[in-house]
Parts: structure tokens; sequence; C-alpha cells
């Protein structure tokens, strides 16, 4: 089982960027596929990014593709989301989460490919 906690939500304005951590415990890190995933109110989860374990391959969203980029450090145990030009819809709770190894794409964009998930933290952009 792994554990994961988010951190470096908060307000922003239009424009503006964030940088989220995503914390993991209790299983090897290095074998681990960590991705992001964001729920806004009302909308389904939906992914947002993912760096396999290998830190090979990277995948995003197209609505994010060259603002947010993810990155992990293994020696920290940590995986980060840095998210520029932010945008009102942007705003969402975002998720981190954790699978042994890799499936593939498109299949690692989606969110029963997962099965460790941290508790969430809240970004809002304003306008």
């Amino acid at each position: 089982q792994v554990q994961l906690v988010e951190s470096g939500g908060g307000l922003v304005q239009a424009g503006g960027s964030l940088r989220l951590s995503c914390a993991a415990s209790g299983r090897t890190f290095g074998s681990l596929t960590v991705g992001w995933f964001r729920q806004a109110p009302g909308k389904e989860r939906e992914f947002v990014a993912v760096k396999t374990w290998s830190g090979s391959s990277t995948y995003y969203a197209d609505s994010v593709k060259g603002r947010f980029t993810i990155s992990r450090d293994n020696a920290k145990n940590t995986v980060y989301l840095q998210m520029n030009n932010l945008k009102p819809e942007d705003t969402a709770v975002y998720y981190c989460a954790a699978r042994l190894f890799f499936v593939g794409w498109p299949g690692i964009g989606r969110f029963d490919a997962y099965d460790s998930w941290g508790q969430g933290t809240q970004v809002t952009v304003s306008s």
C-alpha cells in the first residue's frame, strides 16, 4: 500500500503559477508510476499528467500541454506538478495517484489504472 500526500494548492490569479507536490511512502518509490488528476465541481475526475516509474515517458492532457510540467525526485520520494499560465478553468481539486510500474498509454490516463490516491489539494484560479 502506498500513502500519498499532496500539498501546494492555493488561490492564484490567472496567469500565475503554482507547484504541487505529492509525497509518497510505504512502497519503493522507484517502482511507482505517479499521475495527477483533477476534479472540478460538478465534473468528472480528469487526467492531467503522468510520469512513468522509470521516468522515461511523460504524458499530458491536451488542455495543459505547454503550461504544466510533471517531474519526480526519487531521492525525496516526491512528484511535482509545476503549473504555469494558470487559467480559471484549471480550478479544481488536484489529486495524485500511484500504481506499480506501467500499463501503457492511453490506459495510464484512466483513473481506474491507479490503486492509491492522495486526499487532494484545492487549486483556485481567479480571473
